[in-house]
């Protein structure tokens, strides 16, 4: 933001007075996320499949003045259901300002080429065609009227290669591209950008690291796992008007993994 005289002015990120809607906000980075965007004054539909861990959730949750908390419980990879959450959110807020496609499911570990097609097809269902629907009800419904910010949860696996979950990568990679595509088509009233987490310690990803948490902290460069609140604190930045200028780019946020 240019200020008198050709300085740039600081701009805080805060949420204030906006609406976001989080999927997968029961528990983990959704969690931490819809926690963050509370606390920056963002009135949060958090939604995820179940009704009690969203209230669990909300109970430790202290927004901002003026903000306030909604649930919504939705399957992330069921069309019908995703529609129904975007539409209670307006019809709670008015709007939806923001839309993080954060909810995700990796239920195969192991060889890529033995993965069975009902659990390719439910990965592809959640992690991919689940951002696209849950983006095209947003814009649908609110978006396309009144602007707004898609934040899409991806991973470093979908910038290089694990062999154990090779399919869930598969899906990330392709989330890096749609929100490359989404970017062009909905600028410029609505930014599309995407996080790349490193290895959190969340329940999903409990397999990775629980067994060996301080030996695999130790080859990370900056010597410690991903926290949930390491991915929130971007997530708030990216939907701020700190990042104003910023759409169609992924954000890596992996302690340094990638190096």
């Amino acid at each position: 933001m240019a200020a008198p005289g050709g300085s740039v002015g600081a701009v805080e990120c805060r949420l204030d007075g906006k609406v976001a809607l989080v999927t997968g906000a029961s528990r983990g980075i959704g969690r931490a996320i819809a926690a963050a965007y509370a606390e920056a004054g963002a009135s949060v539909m958090l939604s995820s499949r179940k009704a009690d861990a969203l209230e669990e959730a909300v109970a430790g949750i202290q927004p901002a003045a003026g903000a306030e908390l909604a649930t919504f419980a939705a399957n992330a990879g069921d069309p019908e259901a995703a529609a129904a959450c975007v539409a209670a959110t307006v019809e709670r807020f008015g709007r939806v300002d923001v839309l993080v496609n954060n909810a995700a499911t990796s239920p195969y570990m192991g060889p890529m080429i033995d993965i069975d097609l009902p659990r390719l097809d439910k990965t592809y269902d959640v992690n991919l065609r689940g951002a696209f629907v849950w983006t095209q009800e947003a814009w649908r419904r609110s978006m396309q009227t009144h602007g707004g910010v898609v934040v899409n949860i991806s991973s470093i696996g979908g910038l290089s290669v694990e062999t154990s979950i090779g399919h869930y990568n598969v899906t990330k990679a392709a989330l890096i591209h749609l929100t490359k595509s989404l970017a062009a088509d909905l600028a410029p009233g609505v930014r599309v950008v995407a996080i790349c987490p490193g290895l959190v310690k969340t329940d999903m990803a409990r397999a990775l690291w629980e067994s060996n948490e301080e030996a695999v902290g130790r080859m990370v460069p900056l010597q410690r796992l991903g926290e949930p609140e390491d991915i929130a604190e971007a997530a708030v930045f990216l939907a701020s008007d700190a990042a104003s200028w910023i759409t169609g780019t992924t954000l890596v946020v992996d302690g340094g993994m990638l190096l």
